[in-house]
C-alpha cells in the first residue's frame, strides 16, 4: 500500500505533466524530515538539462491580477498602494489552500505543512535564541505579520473565499503565516521578457532605426519578478551547487520558449542519485535561520551584525551636532563583519583559513589629514572593521573639544560665506584629524563586549555550546547528526532539529563576537601606543 508521501508525489508528478513540466535529467524524491522533497539526477540526463518548466506556470504577481476572482479586487488594492507584489502571492497562496477545490492543491499538498524558521518555533526552542539579533527581530516581525493579517488579509480572505461559493468560515493567522514562509522559503527572483509581463506591447515592436530598409530592434527589456515556479523550487540549498536555474525566452536552450530551466553546472550528465542542489547565496546562519529555517554548521559565509542604536545617538552629549555630522558623512550605523574579513586580520590564524577577498567589504582608506598633524596610522591595513562604520563611531564618541575642532576645519574650507558645498570625504576627514581612533575603538570594544555578555546570557559560552551539541543528537529525522554515534536514540538527549539549529547559530555568533572583540581590542591597543 503506498504511503502518504507517495501518493502526493504520484499526484503531484501527474499534475508537473499535466502542464507540460518536463523532468529530463532528475527526479523527485523525498530526503528525509529536515529536507523534505528534493531533486535528484537521473541516467536520463541530456544536454546537461534537467528540469524544464513553463513560465506560464510559475505563480507571480502577473497571475493574481490575471485571475478572474482576485483580479478586480487586487488591482484596485495594487493601485491605491494598499498592497505590493509580495502581498499578491502571499494571498494567492492562502487563498488556493483553503479553496476546497483548487487546481493547485497537488503542487500545495507537496509544501510542508510548518517550517524551520523562529517564527515556528515552540517558547522553549525560542528561548534558545535568547541574546541574538534573530531573538528581537523575530519578536517584532511577527507581532507586524499579525497587524498585517488583521488589517489586510482576514476580512479579505473571506470576502473572496465567499464570493468562490465557498462557506464562509474563519481565516485562521496560521493559514497567512504559512503562506508567507512559503514565499519567503521558496521565491525566485525571476528576469523576465517585457513582453512575458506585458503581453499586450508584443504588436508593438520597439523599433530604434532603419538603416539601408533593415528594421534595428531594441533588445527586449528584462524586468525582475519574484515568484514561485512549481518542480525547480523543490531544489535545496549547497555551499557547492550541483545546478543553476536560467531562464530561455527564445526556447533555444531548452526547445520551449518563455521557459525556466535547471542546468547542471558539472561537465556531463551528474551522477545517479545524487542530488541536484542549488545555492541560495553567501548567506551567513543568522540569515538561512531567519528566512529557510536551517543552518551550516562552520559555515565560512557566517557573519555578526553590529549596530549602534539610532534612538541612542539622542541621548550623547551634543546629539544635535553629531547627527549633522552623521548624515553629512553618509555614516552607517548598522554593520555586518563577514568571517572572512578576519582572514586578514591580526590574528589571521584563528580565522576562518577561507582567504576569501570581497572588495566591498574591504576597508576604504579615508582622505587623511590635509594638514599633516595626524599621520596615517600603521595598523590601518590590519583593520577588518569597515570604514564607514568607523567614521560613524569617531563621531558618536566625539569629545566637545573635538567637535569644536571640526567645527573649525569644516569652516575654512567653506569659506566665511558658505563658497561650496562640502563631500562627505571632506567631512570623514576633518573628523578623523580631529579626534582620530582611539574614542571609535574603545566605542567598539564596549559594543562588542556588550554583544558577547548578552549572548553568553543564560546560555553560557562558546565552549558550552560545542559541548551542548557533542552531548546530543537530532530526534527527528537522520540528516543532522551531530556524530554519527548519536544516531542510536539510546544514546545522549534527543533534541528538535530547531533547538540544534539555535545553538548552531548562537554558537557561531559567540565565536565571531569573541574573534572581532580581540581585533578591536588589538586596535585600540596600538592606536592609544601611536598617540602617547
Amino acid at each position: 500500500m503506498a504511503t502518504q508521501k507517495e501518493t502526493k508525489l504520484d499526484l503531484f508528478l501527474q499534475w508537473l505533466q499535466v502542464n507540460r513540466v518536463e523532468l529530463r535529467g532528475c527526479e523527485i524524491k523525498y530526503c528525509d524530515s529536515n529536507k523534505g522533497f528534493g531533486l535528484f539526477s537521473t541516467s536520463t540526463a541530456s544536454d546537461e538539462v534537467l528540469l524544464v518548466v513553463p513560465l506560464n506556470l510559475a505563480i507571480t504577481p502577473m497571475r493574481v491580477l490575471d485571475d478572474p476572482l482576485m483580479g478586480p479586487i487586487c488591482r484596485a488594492k495594487l493601485k491605491e498602494g494598499e498592497v505590493d507584489d509580495r502581498f499578491l502571492i502571499i494571498l494567492f497562496l492562502i487563498l488556493e489552500r483553503l479553496r476546497s477545490k483548487s487546481l493547485w492543491k497537488p503542487y500545495l499538498d507537496m509544501i510542508p505543512r510548518s517550517f524551520g524558521s523562529p517564527l515556528w518555533f515552540t517558547d522553549s526552542e525560542f528561548h534558545e535564541l535568547k541574546g541574538t539579533t534573530i531573538y528581537q527581530a523575530t519578536i517584532l516581525q511577527k507581532k507586524s505579520l499579525h497587524d498585517v493579517f488583521e488589517d489586510k488579509v482576514k476580512d479579505l480572505v473571506k470576502q473572496l473565499l465567499i464570493l468562490d461559493g465557498e462557506p464562509e468560515s474563519e481565516v485562521a493567522f496560521e493559514d497567512f503565516l504559512w503562506a508567507n514562509s512559503v514565499f519567503w522559503t521558496r521565491a525566485l527572483n525571476i528576469p523576465l521578457p517585457r513582453t512575458f509581463v506585458f503581453p499586450e506591447e508584443c504588436e508593438k515592436p520597439n523599433v530604434s532605426s532603419a538603416v539601408n530598409g533593415v528594421l534595428n530592434f531594441v533588445e527586449a527589456e528584462t524586468l525582475w519578478v519574484e515568484g514561485l515556479v512549481p518542480g525547480i523550487d523543490f531544489c535545496n540549498h549547497a555551499l557547492k551547487a550541483a545546478a543553476t536555474w536560467e531562464v530561455d525566452s527564445t526556447g533555444s536552450a531548452t526547445g520551449v520558449p518563455f521557459s525556466m530551466y535547471l542546468q547542471s553546472v558539472n561537465q556531463g550528465p551528474p551522477g545517479i542519485e545524487k542530488e541536484v542542489t542549488i545555492s541560495y547565496g553567501n548567506k551567513g546562519n543568522e540569515e538561512l535561520l531567519y528566512l529557510y529555517g536551517f543552518v551550516i554548521e562552520d559555515n565560512p559565509d557566517d557573519f555578526l551584525m553590529v549596530h549602534y542604536p539610532a534612538d541612542a545617538v539622542q541621548s550623547v552629549p551634543f546629539s544635535d551636532s553629531k547627527t549633522q555630522l552623521l548624515q553629512a558623512q553618509k555614516a552607517e550605523l548598522r554593520c555586518l563583519l563577514p568571517k572572512h574579513l578576519l582572514d586578514r586580520g591580526f590574528f589571521p590564524s584563528l580565522s576562518s583559513g577561507s582567504k576569501k577577498i570581497d572588495e566591498r567589504a574591504s576597508n576604504k582608506i579615508p582622505n587623511y589629514s590635509w594638514s599633516g598633524q595626524r599621520k596615517i596610522p600603521s595598523y590601518v591595513d590590519k583593520l577588518v572593521f569597515p570604514e564607514e562604520f568607523l567614521t560613524s563611531l569617531r563621531t558618536i564618541a566625539m569629545q566637545e573639544n573635538e567637535l569644536f575642532k571640526v567645527k573649525s576645519l569644516l569652516e575654512e574650507l567653506v569659506g566665511n560665506e558658505g563658497e561650496r558645498e562640502l563631500s562627505d570625504d571632506e567631512v570623514r576627514a576633518a573628523v578623523w584629524e580631529a579626534c582620530g581612533d582611539a574614542g571609535a575603538f574603545q566605542l567598539l570594544v564596549d559594543m562588542l563586549n556588550t554583544k558577547l555578555i548578552d549572548l553568553e546570557e543564560g546560555s553560557g559560552t562558546e565552549e558550552s555550546d560545542s559541548e551542548l551539541l557533542n552531548k546530543t543528537y537530532v530526534r527527528d529525522g537522520p540528516a543532522l547528526p551531530i556524530s554519527a554515534d548519536k544516531e542510536d536514540s539510546s544514546v545522549g538527549e534527543a533534541i528538535s532539529k530547531n533547538r540544534w539549529a539555535s545553538i548552531v547559530y548562537r554558537r557561531g555568533q559567540k565565536q565571531l563576537a569573541r574573534l572581532f572583540l580581540r581585533e578591536a581590542e588589538q586596535a585600540l591597543q596600538l592606536c592609544l601606543a601611536e598617540e602617547c
